[in-house]
């Protein structure tokens, strides 16, 4: 059976964890590395709108079936080697999607991709917990829960960048070997997992797989915190993930909308370090909650519904995206700090990123289909607002279960 890593000292256990989360920035990378060649792909392989929406909902179903079945396999080979799988995945597919690059290789791939995405991020954090010293965890994850946004706003840039000279097909090969470069890494300096004691006769069925799936569903707190970080997603991707056709719609150029897009991406990495900062300082998690929600609810209020100059817009979803990643980084570190159990760690984060799959899965199609019942955007807040409401009642019972 396969359990902790060997911690390694100071400053390289540190070395190490930041590690984990480069691979999770490059993970990232492939999921948003689609959207700036979607374009292109339409024109060269025939994809329709719905084909393009559904490649691009691939890489969510992997999280939203999977996340706790893939937890549960983490545990049972090791975490490490886990996310070692997962970049294999991801560069392999990455790299064989630029030779059988018809309509059929290209969901396939992007399926295995989804599968490749959630090793790698599933079991980091656990990984990260074991590499550093509890007094530093705080800070790095408040690193880790940044990945995302890091991650998209690299790839929306570069993306575009390498897409204005080459094909698509140099960008998937570009994003295969940095995939490849990553694994070596990992496989080099993390240390690798270490073998369990062998667990006692009489506590053998407490380790079993349905033991722990069943002990990780019980609990209360990892329910809470999941559909928190459910609410949470699903509005967070819904607005970043139609701001481009909102600011075409209001007449500004397409290559402004991606940077102006890619900026307020970005910014949620400002809360998701912030919220490290403040964890470590022992700021209440109520309040890194309430005011991530409440700035998201207000932001996409002003945004959305407020006849308001663009520059104000952009200013409300920037913070909408800035001050509402105060939320991931909190509910990452009370994931892995009120899981049942050390074995259940990445169980627990693997139903956590289920819900998260999930809303984001839902949440862009309830807005689109609001903005068709109204013609246009300005009912988006109500969508988010729900979200932000039910995100603060969550929190709430969170906060006195703790």
């Amino acid at each position: 059976m396969q359990g902790p890593v060997n911690r390694p000292e100071g400053a390289k256990g540190n070395r190490a964890a930041y590690l984990v989360v480069l691979a999770g920035i490059c993970a990232a990378m492939h999921i948003w590395k689609l959207p700036p060649a979607l374009p292109e792909l339409q024109r060269e392989v025939g994809l329709s709108l719905v084909d393009s929406g559904f490649l691009l909902s691939l890489v969510q179903m992997a999280g939203m079936l999977l996340g706790l079945l893939v937890g549960l396999f983490a545990e049972k080979i090791g975490l490490r080697r886990c996310v070692l799988m997962g970049l294999s995945l991801l560069g392999v597919a990455s790299a064989l999607g630029t030779i059988l690059d018809s309509r059929v290789a290209l969901f396939l791939f992007r399926a295995i991709e989804g599968c490749g995405v959630l090793m790698v991020t599933m079991p980091a954090p656990g990984l990260v917990r074991r590499l550093v010293a509890p007094a530093y965890l705080t800070r790095v994850l408040g690193v880790w829960g940044s990945y995302m946004p890091i991650g998209t706003v690299i790839i929306l840039l570069f993306g575009s960048w390498v897409l204005s000279m080459e094909d698509w097909q140099a960008l998937w090969l570009l994003m295969a070997g940095l995939t490849f470069v990553m694994l070596v890494a990992v496989a080099v300096w993390v240390p690798p997992d270490a073998l369990q004691a062998a667990v006692p006769q009489e506590n053998k069925h407490e380790d079993t797989s349905w033991a722990m799936v069943k002990t990780t569903l019980a609990s209360r707190k990892v329910w809470l915190i999941a559909l928190c970080f459910g609410v949470y997603s699903g509005q967070w991707t819904a607005v970043i993930g139609f701001l481009p056709s909102i600011y075409v719609a209001g007449g500004i150029s397409g290559t402004t909308a991606g940077v102006m897009t890619a900026i307020v991406g970005g910014a949620n990495a400002i809360g998701n370090l912030g919220a490290g900062y403040f964890l470590h300082r022992r700021v209440p998690v109520r309040t890194l909650l309430y005011t991530g929600f409440a700035f998201m609810a207000a932001g996409a209020f002003v945004a959305f519904a407020l006849d308001v100059s663009a520059t104000v817009k952009f200013i409300a979803v920037f913070l909408f995206s800035a001050v509402g990643g105060l939320i991931p980084t909190t509910l990452f570190l009370l994931c892995i700090r009120f899981a049942p159990s050390v074995r259940t760690t990445s169980t627990s984060v693997g139903w956590m990123q289920q819900c998260s799959a999930f809303g984001q899965f839902v949440g862009p199609p309830i807005v689109a289909w609001i903005a068709t019942l109204t013609g246009g955007w300005q009912w988006t807040w109500v969508a988010t607002g729900t979200c932000a409401a039910v995100g603060i009642v969550i929190a709430t019972r969170l906060a006195k279960a703790i």
